[in-house]
This record gives C-alpha cells, structure tokens and sequence, in this order.
C-alpha cells in the first residue's frame, strides 16, 4: 500500500534556501560589525522598486489588454458576483422596463404584505403555541428600496405548450422595520434589515381560453436562496420557551428552505376547479444517483507548515433542489470508493442541476476537494448515463457517476419487470431501491372525535408510513374538521407486498382519532393508479372520514435506442459564482436521504432526505408538500422543527453522514462473497437449514424504562472466515435509525465459530412507536487492524410489531445473506 506521508523533498530544500538567504546578509552584518539600519535600508529600499515597478508593469498590461478585447478587460476589472445574470448568460434579458413597474407597484405591494403579516401570519403564530398567544407585531415597514429583478430567462424549449416558465434573478436589499411583541414575556425583538439573491421560478399555467387568460401563478426557489436578516433582540426572543432550541442560523435555513421547490406559493386566478391539477404536483421524473467513486483528488492533510503532505478525508456533498444528501467518509485516501446511491425527486428540470461537491473532513473546517453540476436535461435525453467527470475549481480530481432518468408511468404494465430488476419480487424487504412512486394530497377531515376530553375539539395531524418510512402533517388547532391541502410522496419498494397507514391523532393529548390501512395493491387496480375518495377512519366516530387523493406512478428506466457511433455525454455546467462567494452561500449540509445499496435492497429508509417528521432518530425524504397561498402561510412553529430542513454541519454538535440503508453491504462485493462463500461450503452437498448459523437473542419492551432491551446471547454454527476460524462480533440498528449513534455493538470473540456474549444493549424508545421499526442484527467478522479479512457474516432483520413484544421472548434466528427470510429455529 502507498505511505500514508510523503515528504517533498524539493520543497524542503527550496524552504531552507529562502531561509538562509534571509538570514545570511543578517550574519554578515553583525560578523562586520555594522549597524542593522543598513538592513533597514536595504529592504525599503528593494520594496520601493518592486512598487514602482509593479505599478507600471500593471498599468502598462491593463491597456494593452484593453486594446485587444475590451469586454473581457471590464470583466476582469469588476467582480464576477457584481454583474448581472445578463452578463454572463446570453439567454438571460435584461428587464428595466418591469424594475420600472414594481417601483411604481412597490407602495401597494408594502400595502399587501402587511396585511398578510397581520391577518395571516400573527394569528398563526399565536396558535401554534401556547406560549406566543400573545404574540403580535408592533410596527411592519418593509422600506422603500423596491425588490430588484437582474435578469429574466423564458424558457421556450423542454416545456408544456399550456404553461409559460419564467427565471427572475432577483436581489432584495431592503432596508425594512420590522419589531414583534411576546406580551407574556416581556420580549421585544424585530427585523432592521433583509437581503434576499437568488433565481426565483415563475410558472403561469395551465394557460386557457378565457380571461384572464392565465389559470394560476406558483412561485419557488429553484435551490436555496442567500438570506440575510439583521436581527434586534434576537437574544431575548430565543429565551421563550418553545423557541429556545432554535439560532440565527437555523432560522435563516428554515426561512430559506421553505422557499425551495418541491415547496411553492400558488396563487389561484380562476375557479377551484381549473385548477385542481395545480394542488396534486406530479414530480417530472426521479433521478437515481450511484455516488460510485473518485480518482487523484487533492491531499488536504498537511504536516509541519505543508512539508510533509498527507492524504484526504473525502466524503460528497449531493444536492437537487432542497434534497441534500451526504456520502460516507473514507479515511486516509485520495482514491475513495463510496459505492453508495441515493434517490432525488424532480419537479422543474428545466433549469434545475444536479450539484455535487466534494470535501476533506476536518476537526475543525472542511477543506474543498471539487464541485461539479450537472443539466438534468441531458441527463433526461441520455435516461441512462455512466460517466467519470472531471471536477471544477480544482487543480485535479475526477467523480465516477451513474446516472438514471426513471419515468413515472401511470399504469402497471411492467411493474413486474421493474420489481425483477431491482430484486424486489424474490425478497421480503419493505426498503431498498424503489419500484414505484407514492404520491399523496392530504386533503381534509370531518367529523373527528373530540379525544379525551368531551365537547373539546382536539389538534389534529396526520401520521402517514409506509414500511419503515414515515410522514406528519402539520398541526390544526381547535377543530374536529380540519382542512391540511398538503402532499406527501414516498419511494415504494413493492407496492403489490406494502400498505399505507393513516392514523389521525390528537397533539394536545396525545392520543388517537382513528386510523386506516390501505393495501397499495388496490392502487394497482385502480384506474391511472388513482384514488380519489373519502375514507372511512376505524377506532373513530360512526362517521369520521378523510378526504385523500392517492396515485401510485411506476419507477421504469426507459432506455433510449442509440445508433452504434452515437457518443453523449452530461453537460457539466460551471458554477456561475466564485469559490469564495459559493462557500458563503452553500455549505455542506447533513442531507436527507439514505444511499440505498444498487445491488442488493436492504430494508431501511429514505430522508427524503429525513422523510420521518416524527419525533424518531431518523429523518428522511422530504414531505415534498406544495403550500398553497396565502393558507399555508400560516404554518405553525411548532413544527418547524419537525421540519426537514438541513442544516450547516458548523451549526451542528455532530457531523454525521446520511445513514446507509445497506450499511452491511453497500458494497456490492460483499453480498457477492457471501454467496460464493456458501456455494464453496455446499461444493455439491445438500446444506442444512441454516447454512450461516444461528444467534440467540433475547428481545423486550421495559414500560418503566421506556426502552427496547435486546440481549445477545450466543451464536452456534457460524461460517469459517479464514483458515483459521473467525472473529465474530455483532452489530444492531433499529431501523430506520442507522446512524453511528443508533448503532449497538458487542466485543469481539477471538478464533471461535460459537461465540457467547452475554451482552446487554437498550435503545430508547417508546412501545406504540417501537412497533413500527425492524431491528436490524448483523454478525460480522472483526480480522483485525488493516486486514482483509473483514466482512459479513450473516444477518437477519427481526419485526418488533408483535404483541408479545411488553412480555419479551428468547429465541435462536437463522442468519441469511441479507437478513430478509429470517426463520426462527427455537
């Protein structure tokens, strides 16, 4: 293997002969006898001619360079940040003439906005806690410094012919006041400043026949917009309770976050009717990203002032609107291999990139290994795309991606094919890479049951799950017919085996007001895959219904047909802004979504993402909810931070990777050899029922304690890793919390095949939600410090949805390749 440290040898000599040759006229001096002013003199005098010489030598190439191209020399003179989107991109126009209109706007807009802050906004603040009820604002004056729009692109091409698809690069600098009053608590606080830079998607449709000509206009961020706030007081309003677990800086992601796509503001011209498609968004596709490997990247780690260089820490960065993922980190190598893949939603791929940026992890800052970004447009023509891409804004460094385009067809026609493909008809897991696309619009309820307390309306939200992955609603205080209007969507691994849960709960007494199930299977028989209906809640009132609109959209890899000499490749984009100016605005992120193993599907969940807006471990996939304007404003507080939002790893105590869902084989190698393994050890022989051997476990629930309590006892049987036996130990996730932290593993057992343990582990979490989750249990072979001979050993995946689970049990598992026909044996 290369040395971990290398010594620059030419560098090392180059330093040594600057140092003497700075301090040798130093040594001679006083060796002589002479004043030091002599060396005083000296270097003002050597400074003053490199001046002198400097400036004429600059002012002398500035000229001729303007002689040749003019243009680029007033580039270079001004800073690439400062010039308008029409200045770097040809297809982007300038617009004076609509500055000049929303200047002229801009008093009543002020008008409008305030209104909203007063009608809208304070009265939802007020209800989403009990401790802002007397919440309110005291002065709103947005400033008369009008919003600015730079430039506007219209897209022409790639687009329905019943919509219009507008790009504004806008940039707000207001000088607005904005003060607010808890009343309760003595607290004043407010806003003195706003900036706002980013490119803000118009989208006017469905274009019709009659006036006014434009059925609705829907506004978002394409990617997260630069937001800055000047605060006052800001100190003594994150003293009140219920906010005391926010900052600055998380406020400014969950105001910027809501503002990015699958997020919108719909604004309704015409009647509920036309418009009904607009509150049920159909992504465009889904992109399937296999974050695979990369090659010579840059060696961040530096010893003694630079001489002696090390290697890097690399791990990626993965970004599609507001779906953040991050990578594993891979110690100690310039060379990595991830092998990891993730799964993003597409909403507006005209315009919309796929952004990846590597980075060296650090104890204190990461340091930037590259950045790369990607035109989904050409990832959409090619469907399929397996390509090393060279990465920007760095000396040297490649990126291996495979890159899939996946339609959303609206029937079941090849549903069996997609499921062979990705090995979902053969095995039992409810996670892993995705058949299918659930789509869902959370309309309203009627006639909820008033919960613990008679004659009192309850708060009610939604818990929505599917398999280990699971969604909330936000919260509707005082109301037993609650109306959400939000979407959710989720990645189905087999519809024809999973089921959709709802269960319609009280906030405020936490207690249920009923629920259903819904086999996804009815879906498939359903016409265009749609539900359109008002369920029936059970364990509700005689009649409690939900009003849902359900769709089911079939994942299919359409492969286009190429002539033999046909050669394509991704069109890499070049980021518009500096280094500098990209590291101010975007910084890694903690993503939301799990890689999923290409291979082998393993359960597990997705984030998107952090899909979970429980209060569990783990968070998922983005609820990908479309607020309609002006109700959704009213979005309460208290769930911001059920929110998935991302947020700065600097903002963060820990930094951690998003969790593999196949964190035992997201290598497909792995599985590979496991099952060469056990074809050596069958060798024409009939192997018994459990050719991996077995593990004993003990599984409860502690009510006092509140926690899972698994106790690992032994294993018996196990397979021979290596001649000389094996080095078992065991590891635990309760999924889908498969984080470092959610991890559980015991000591290792030296050269033995039947290890005992006798090993006590807890996780902490309660019995209703414990019922949902699948404990993960693997056996693993230790080989030691920088062996090969490490790998899997056996797994089996143990559902916790048992009645029994209060009472406990003890019982030996079959261990398999990948966990998913456990079988227990006693």
């Amino acid at each position: 293997p290369p040395p971990l440290l290398s010594v620059d040898v030419t560098g090392l000599v180059s330093q040594f002969a600057r140092s003497f040759v700075l301090i040798f006229p130093v040594y001679v001096l006083g060796y002589l006898g002479l004043s030091f002013s002599w060396v005083l003199i000296a270097l003002c005098g050597l400074f003053w001619i490199r001046r002198h010489r400097g400036g004429k030598t600059s002012r002398l190439g500035r000229a001729l360079a303007f002689l040749e191209d003019e243009e680029e020399a007033v580039r270079l003179s001004v800073s690439s940040a400062d010039l308008p989107a029409w200045v770097h991109f040809p297809d982007t126009e300038r617009a004076e003439w609509l500055n000049k209109t929303v200047k002229q706007m801009w008093p009543f807009i002020c008008q409008f906005i305030e209104k909203l802050f007063r009608e809208t906004i304070e009265p939802a603040v007020r209800g989403a806690n009990n401790h802002l009820s007397t919440f309110s604002f005291t002065k709103i004056d947005i400033g008369h410094q009008p919003l600015r729009i730079n430039g506007v692109k219209v897209y022409t091409e790639n687009v329905d012919k019943r919509q219009i698809i507008l790009d504004l690069q806008i940039s707000f600098v207001g000088n607005c006041e904005i003060d607010l009053e808890i009343k309760r608590y003595f607290c004043r606080a407010g806003v003195k400043s706003i900036q706002i830079h980013g490119t803000m998607r118009v989208i006017l449709e469905p274009l019709i026949g009659d006036m006014p000509l434009i059925g609705a206009l829907s506004l978002f961020f394409l990617r997260k917009p630069l937001l800055e706030i000047n605060w006052t007081g800001l100190t003594n309003l994150l003293d009140v309770p219920g906010l005391n677990g926010l900052s600055d800086t998380i406020i400014l992601d969950i105001i910027s976050n809501y503002l990015v796509l699958p997020n919108r503001i719909t604004v309704p011209l015409v009647s509920e009717v036309q418009i009904a498609q607009l509150r049920f968004p159909i992504p465009k596709g889904v992109l399937r990203i296999h974050f695979i490997e990369a090659q010579d990247l840059e060696g961040k780690d530096t010893y003694l002032k630079g001489i002696v260089k090390g290697k890097s820490d690399p791990y990626g960065i993965i970004r599609v609107g507001n779906q953040i993922f991050q990578s594993k980190v891979i110690k100690e190598n310039l060379n990595p291999k991830w092998n990891e893949v993730y799964e993003a939603l597409v909403y507006e791929h005209p315009g919309q990139e796929l952004e990846i940026e590597l980075f060296d992890e650090d104890p204190d800052k990461d340091d930037f290994l590259g950045s790369l970004m990607i035109d989904l447009i050409e990832v959409e023509k090619e469907r399929l795309l397996d390509e090393w891409f060279t990465l920007d804004e760095v000396s040297k460094g490649k990126l291996h991606l495979k890159l899939e385009w996946l339609t959303l067809m609206p029937t079941a026609d090849n549903l069996d094919k997609v499921l062979t493909s990705i090995r979902a008809d053969k095995d039992q897991a409810n996670d892993g890479l995705s058949s299918a696309l659930l789509i869902l619009y959370l309309d309203s309820a009627r006639n909820l049951p008033s919960g613990k307390k008679i004659n009192s309306n309850p708060n009610p939200l939604v818990l929505l799950s599917v398999g280990h992955k699971a969604q909330e609603s936000k919260i509707r205080y005082k109301t037993n017919e609650p109306v959400w209007e939000e979407n959710f969507t989720f990645f189905v691994h087999n519809p024809k085996r999973q089921d959709l849960e709802v269960e319609v709960r009280d906030e405020q007494h936490q207690c249920s007001l009923g629920n259903f199930k819904l086999p996804l299977s009815q879906l498939l028989e359903s016409e265009d895959l749609t539900m359109h209906q008002r369920f029936h809640l059970s364990n509700s009132g005689p009649n409690s219904t939900i009003n849902m609109k359900i769709a089911l959209r079939v994942l299919s890899l359409e492969k286009t047909t190429r002539s033999p000499d046909h050669q394509h490749s991704a069109q890499v984009k070049r980021p518009s802004v500096s280094k500098d100016a990209r590291k101010s605005s975007f910084k890694p992120q903690v993503p939301v979504s799990p890689p999923l193993d290409s291979n082998r599907p393993v359960p597990a969940s997705p984030v998107t993402d952090s899909e979970k807006k429980t209060d569990t471990a783990e968070k998922s996939q983005p609820p990908n909810s479309s607020p309609q304007w002006p109700t959704d404003l009213s979005r309460s507080s208290s769930s911001l931070h059920a929110s998935n939002f991302s947020y700065s790893p600097s903002h963060l105590s820990v930094k951690e990777p998003t969790p593999s869902i196949a964190s035992d084989i997201s290598l497909p190698i792995a599985t590979q050899e496991l099952r060469q393994r056990l074809r050596q050890l069958e060798n024409g022989t009939t192997l018994g029922q459990s050719p991996l051997g077995q593990i004993q476990l003990t599984i409860r629930h502690s009510s006092q304690r509140n926690k899972l309590i698994v106790v690992v006892h032994s294993c018996r049987n196990l397979i021979a890793f290596s001649e000389e036996g094996s080095d078992p130990y065991v590891r635990m996730y309760l999924l889908p919390d498969k984080r470092r932290s959610g991890r559980r593993k015991t000591h290792v057992s030296k050269k033995t095949l039947n290890p005992v343990f006798d090993q006590i582990f807890d996780f902490s979490v309660s019995l209703p939600e414990v019922q949902r989750r699948t404990l993960d249990v693997a056996v693993k072979n230790s080989g030691g410090f920088l062996s090969k001979d490490k790998g899997l050993l056996g797994k089996v995946l143990i559902p916790l949805a048992s009645e029994e689970l209060a009472k406990g049990w003890t019982q030996w598992y079959d261990l398999t390749e990948d966990g998913t026909r456990p079988h227990g044996a006693s």
